[in-house]
This record gives C-alpha cells, sequence and structure tokens, in this order.
C-alpha cells in the first residue's frame, strides 16, 4: 500500500497562497517569527499497490496541491534573506534588495513563475530563519545560513544546493597587535546570537585553552558599531561576512589567518515537500550548469542553433528523438521545459551571479570555483 500523506504544510500552503494572490506586489520586512501563519495540517489518503502479491509501505510526496502550486497561484516567491550584509543581501538606496542570496532568490523565482522579479524578500535575523520557515511564512530561505547535521535533524529544514562554500574567520583592528587566535586569549568576541559562529567559538576556542567573552548581537548592525567603538577587540564571523564588512569601515582591519569551521551556505526548505525541494534545487544548480556550458545572459541567444544536444534539452530546445522529430524533452520537476532559459536571461550563470555581487568585495572563486577550474562546483547531469 502506498501511503500519500505526510504533508506537511500542505493544506497551510494552499490557504496562504490565497492571500499571497492579494498581496503578490507587495514588500515585507516583518520577518516576524512568532506569527501563526502557515500552521500545517497533515492529510492522509491511501492507495494500493502490489508488486508480485506483497503489500509494502512507502511514504511518498504529493504531486501536487504542495509549496510549488502554492508559489505558482500565489505568483510571487516568498524568500526569507538578509539586509544588512553586503555583498549577500542588502537594501539599496531605492529600496529594492540585491546581493548574492537575493539573486538566488531571483533565479527560482524565474524557473518557477517566468518572472525573476516575482520575489518578496522578508529580512530575518539569525534567530528568526528557522522558525519562519517552520512556519510556511516563506517559501525558501536563501541567507548565509550553514548546513549542519543539527540542524538537517532538529529544524525540520531541507539544506539543498550548496551556493558558497565560506569558514569562520577572525577580524581585528589593523593596531590591535593581535596576528592570531592564539594571541586573542581574554579577549571580548562580538558574536552573532543562534549562530553556528557561536557554537563553533565556543567549541575550538575552549578546546584549545584560549579564555575569552562574548559579546552577542541579533544583527549586523548592532554589532558592526560595537566593534567599531570598541566593545570587543575581536569580530568573528563567516570569513566572506568579514571581508564584506571590512569594506564598508571607515577603520583599519586584519582578518587572521585561522579559519576554525566548514561553513556551507545555501537554500533551506521546509522538510516534508520533496517537490518543492527538487524544484528549487534544481534551479540553483542550472546557474552552475550554465556557467560549464559557458551560456551566459549576454550570449545565450546565439546557442539556439547549437547542435550540441546536452545544451539543446538544458535550455529547453527541440531535440531529434532518434526517428528525425523534433521534441522538447520533459524535465518532469513540475517546471517549465525552458526553466533554465528563463534563469540565465533573466539573472545568468553562476559565475555571472558571483562576480555582480561579490568580486566587488575582492573575494576570489577558491573553492566556489566550478569542478572544472579546481573547485566544488558541481551538479549532476541534466538529463
Amino acid at each position: 500500500m502506498i501511503r500519500r500523506g505526510n504533508a506537511l504544510k500542505r493544506t497551510a500552503g494552499v490557504v496562504m497562497a490565497l492571500g499571497l494572490v492579494v498581496t503578490a506586489c507587495s514588500s515585507s520586512s516583518d520577518g516576524d517569527a512568532d506569527s501563526d501563519t502557515g500552521d500545517s495540517v497533515a492529510t492522509e489518503d491511501t492507495a494500493a499497490a502490489t508488486d508480485g502479491g506483497e503489500t509494502d509501505d512507502v511514504e511518498v510526496t504529493q504531486s501536487s496541491g504542495g509549496r510549488l502550486a502554492a508559489v505558482k497561484a500565489a505568483g510571487v516567491l516568498e524568500c526569507g534573506g538578509n539586509d544588512t550584509l553586503p555583498g549577500f543581501g542588502i537594501i539599496d538606496a531605492d529600496g529594492s534588495f540585491s546581493g548574492f542570496d537575493i539573486d538566488f532568490c531571483k533565479v527560482i523565482a524565474a524557473a518557477v513563475l517566468g518572472d525573476s522579479e516575482a520575489v518578496n524578500v522578508t529580512p530575518l535575523v539569525a534567530a528568526q530563519r528557522f522558525p519562519t520557515l517552520q512556519s510556511g511564512e516563506i517559501d525558501v530561505l536563501i541567507r548565509n545560513t550553514t548546513w549542519t547535521a543539527s540542524r538537517d535533524g532538529a529544524e525540520q529544514a531541507n539544506f539543498l544546493q550548496t551556493t558558497f562554500f565560506d569558514g569562520q574567520g577572525f577580524m581585528v583592528r589593523a593596531d590591535s597587535g593581535i596576528a592570531s587566535i592564539a594571541d586573542a586569549s581574554n579577549t571580548t568576541i562580538c558574536v552573532l546570537t543562534g549562530t553556528t559562529t557561536l557554537l563553533n567559538m565556543n567549541a575550538v576556542l575552549g578546546d584549545r585553552g584560549i579564555p575569552f567573552t562574548a559579546l552577542e548581537f541579533e544583527s549586523n548592525d548592532e554589532l558592526q558599531p560595537a566593534f567599531v567603538a570598541e566593545q570587543c577587540e575581536v569580530w568573528t564571523s563567516d570569513a566572506s561576512q568579514l571581508a564584506a564588512f571590512a569594506a564598508t569601515l571607515d577603520v583599519d582591519t586584519a582578518i587572521l589567518p585561522d579559519i576554525i569551521s566548514k561553513e556551507p551556505l545555501g537554500p533551506v526548505v521546509a522538510d516534508g515537500d520533496t517537490e518543492w525541494a527538487q524544484a528549487v534545487n534544481w534551479a540553483v544548480m542550472a546557474t552552475i550548469q550554465a556557467e560549464e556550458f559557458g551560456i551566459t545572459s549576454a550570449n545565450i541567444g546565439s546557442f539556439a542553433d547549437s547542435e550540441d544536444s546536452g545544451i539543446r534539452r538544458f535550455l529547453g530546445l527541440p531535440i531529434d528523438d532518434g526517428d528525425g522529430n523534433e521534441v522538447i524533452a520533459e524535465v518532469g520537476l513540475g517546471l517549465p521545459t525552458d526553466f533554465a532559459s528563463n534563469i540565465i536571461s533573466q539573472v545568468g550563470n553562476y559565475g555571472e551571479i558571483f562576480e555582480r555581487n561579490l568580486a566587488p568585495l575582492s573575494l576570489s572563486r577558491g573553492p566556489n570555483a566550478l569542478w572544472t577550474d579546481g573547485g566544488l562546483m558541481y551538479v549532476p547531469p541534466f538529463r
């Protein structure tokens, strides 16, 4: 017997979609993690399946009525993001959001809705991230969030393709006299609460016998002025974040050579909806495959006449079915056949997204280079 149930947040997603149709063009900045919006109701129906006279109970995900259908019905993607992190998520002078993570919100909107601008970003402080995702208030969380075993298991969270491989580092004032973390004994260290950063620091510095005092803040808007005012001698965060903030400070800083953790960052969706997770995951991976193919927002038009069947399939162009017929291959992900074309033409490939947002901060590709260039960016085949 195949049991079609356990559709976490499915009913809520459909109800939410009706409300979102009304508010599709609005922009939210609440990020209220205490909202009751999106409480889930689990439903179950059953169907029988027999194989060789044996009956098995198999958990499967509904193919309709889930988050993907709700987003399509709403016509807008609700994305949890950041509004205080240069390069990754910030509010521009005109009130719009921009950044590396924000662009991946747009990637998903382009894939699912055909419109990269059909996004409503809800800025969240670190402590709000998982409660807001669990409540169903957002469809996807893309906010410099580290993939860990405990979060994967305890936060009802499904981590997807890593978009940025990072590591925890430390920043000091250039005249501090601190050259490595070993020199930071008995210092005060500024850190965001509710993050893996705090956990890592407690564990690693504790193991090394380096005493310190943690000064915790809920947001970088509070932490940054505290560091500038020398309320703490050290600022710890993901190395990319430190580089981003160093570029905006009026004081001379130095980033220490110590990297004490692995911090894979990427999109997160709520557990229990395989269809939605697959749609988000393959949308993100399309940006990486596009870079590998050499397809950019500027040259995508030139690939209309490509004779490479892999590229044609990827872009949703007709291919020969082997019998001399021109067909368009269905991807079977609940996404349009041209979803990758929409992503590339409207947002760009992974390299373009990186160069647009992170290269200005002097961040090198490093492990975020394609696998063909010695990096870790490698995705399954699009076939």
